[in-house]
């Protein structure tokens, strides 16, 4: 275990020291190593940024479903919404060819009565007697 301590402490110190130099233009073939103190507390470091790390990914994930999930349920109540709207649509599309119906054939009821009325009165001018009434049809409302 000791091994594996130190050689990652030798590989870090060197990655960084490396990346160091090059930032400031220097050459990097004469680094010198780090002591067991500053390995330690650089190692210590980079657990801590990588466990912030892990732990705000992981937050962004479990957000990213949350909101998947929300908005999958928007969509399954906008379809069902729009499916109610559709099948109210087309009972009140029936509703209205029914009620157009009633009032075409309303005109028409009248005018029969309209007509018998003036048979009626045809029938009374000339004296003749009127035949037993059939039953008559009475309009709907």
């Amino acid at each position: 275990m000791e091994s594996v301590s130190a050689t990652f402490k030798g590989v870090y110190h060197w990655a960084e020291m490396r990346a160091k130099m090059r930032i400031m233009g220097f050459n990097a073939h004469a680094v010198k190593p780090l002591n067991e103190d500053a390995a330690a507390e650089l190692g210590a470091e980079l657990l801590g940024e990588v466990t912030i790390f892990v732990v705000a990914g992981g937050c962004l994930v479990l957000e990213y479903w949350r909101h998947q999930a929300l908005r999958g349920r928007k969509e399954r109540e906008r379809h069902a919404a729009w499916s109610a709207m559709r099948d109210e649509v087309g009972r009140l599309a029936l509703a209205l060819e029914t009620l157009q119906d009633r009032v075409q054939a309303a005109p028409l009821q009248s005018a029969v009565v309209e007509l018998q009325a003036q048979m009626r009165e045809v029938r009374a001018q000339l004296g003749a007697r009127d035949p037993p009434s059939a039953p008559q049809a009475t309009p709907k409302e």
